[in-house]
């Protein structure tokens, strides 16, 4: 059974990773895809890294620390690029990142 601070995390993987792909997918409908190319590229990075790690956490797996710190990390990065843009889907995907970096950081400790 998972404790709440594993749920947590659980759920702000899955939640970051589905802004993330609604961000990317958002950014790919843009007229100007050059200036959103590394958005979009960290935006996919980062979701199948949330992905990962909540599949992980949801099987208790042995590498939950490390997914966990790659995680965090990946979010970081999102967030950074993310916050550059002032479109809606990038705001929002950025705070999930934020959001998800905390909890990933609180587990890889």
């Amino acid at each position: 059974m998972l404790n709440q601070s594993q749920i947590d995390c659980l759920q702000a993987c899955n939640d970051c990773a589905a802004a993330c792909r609604q961000c990317a997918s958002a950014c790919l409908k843009s007229d100007d895809l050059k200036s959103l190319a590394k958005c979009i590229s960290l935006d996919i990075e980062c979701a199948d890294i949330c992905s990962l790690t909540a599949s992980l956490i949801a099987q208790s797996g042995d590498q939950v620390k490390a997914a966990c710190a790659v995680c965090a990390a990946a979010c970081d990065a999102c967030e950074s690029e993310c916050a550059k843009h002032k479109m809606d889907h990038c705001r929002k995907c950025a705070e999930a990142c934020k959001r998800c970096a905390e909890a990933c950081r609180s587990m890889a400790n």
